[in-house]
């Protein structure tokens, strides 16, 4: 019987997702996201939010932010130079610090998440005061702690770029003790592919 509802919710799945491909897009609702979940039952939506689960199958990214999940867009004007002297302060790519900080916060210098996390780059306290970032709400110098942060993380990991973007979003002794590995939670895992997509995007100048 459970492989006879598997063929079923498959079937189904891909009549779904059929009707969708080929059904016109229309006004806001033009692009489609999709996910299989651990029963095996495909999910659609037109607006996943901060669902990370969701791939986009169908249509246009929208050119606006969407909650937890910012696309692409260049850094405002007034943070260019910033950025520009955080990297070459510490030997980063600024493409990489511009990546880092639109994920992190959508390039809002007053961001805060719920763990206590503040600014462009999101420091934690406890980052922010190992950096002698003294106001994790200035622009200037909240870029300059992420980006000594992210430097000091390369070197700790070989220069292997995913381990370090983990590490910043887990913790260094999250990836050491997964043995130095990328760390099996949900956010770090979706939190890695993003960043890297956002700075191959604006490496290519997007």
């Amino acid at each position: 019987m459970t492989g006879s509802a598997e063929r079923i919710t498959a079937i189904a799945a891909a009549s779904l997702l059929s009707a969708a491909l080929c059904a016109p897009l229309v006004a806001h609702a033009d692009t489609l996201y999709s996910f299989i979940d651990e029963h095996g039952v495909m999910h659609f939506s037109d607006s996943p939010a901060s669902d990370t689960r969701y791939r986009r199958i169908a249509g246009t990214p929208p050119a606006a932010t969407t909650a937890g999940k910012p696309q692409p867009r260049p850094a405002p004007a007034a943070l260019r130079p910033h950025i520009e002297h955080a990297a070459r302060q510490t030997g980063l790519d600024p493409a990489l610090i511009q990546a880092v900080a639109q994920v992190e916060s959508a390039f809002n210098p007053h961001a805060e998440s719920p763990k206590g996390a503040l600014g462009l780059m999101q420091l934690m306290p406890a980052t922010a005061q190992r950096y002698g970032v003294t106001n994790p709400l200035d622009p200037a110098t909240n870029l300059l702690g992420g980006a000594r942060y992210l430097s000091d993380l390369l070197r700790l990991f070989n220069d292997d770029l995913e381990l370090a973007l983990a590490a910043y979003n887990a913790g260094e002794n999250a990836v050491m003790k997964y043995d130095n590995r990328i760390p099996p939670y949900r956010e770090t895992q979706a939190y890695v592919p993003r960043v890297l997509a956002r700075y191959a995007e604006v490496q290519l100048g997007q």
